[in-house]
């Protein structure tokens, strides 16, 4: 959903398998320098480069599981804060 100029937002129901390939197009997409994201209400189009920051939430409460990843970069190219090596264990 577009909900501003310079803003994509997009949510709906995907399986395990979707959400792989959407991550594996963001990781291509990162590796070029260009990512583009689009639905039907509106598109957007991103340059990542130089160092980025990442942040990673998980949570589990109840009968719900949550993981949020932000990637975040200076289009002008300042470095970010850093707090050391991410580790990432799947399966």
């Amino acid at each position: 959903m577009m909900e501003r100029k310079g803003r994509f937002r997009h949510q709906s129901l995907q399986d395990r398998k979707s959400i792989q390939k959407l991550l594996d197009a963001v990781k291509r997409g990162i590796a070029k320098g260009e990512l583009q994201f689009g639905d039907d209400t509106g598109e957007i189009t991103l340059h990542p480069k130089g160092l980025m920051a990442i942040r990673v939430t998980a949570t589990t409460e109840d009968d719900q599981s949550r993981l949020d990843l932000r990637i975040t970069w200076a289009n002008d190219g300042q470095d970010k804060k850093d707090n050391g090596k991410l580790k990432v264990k799947g399966g």
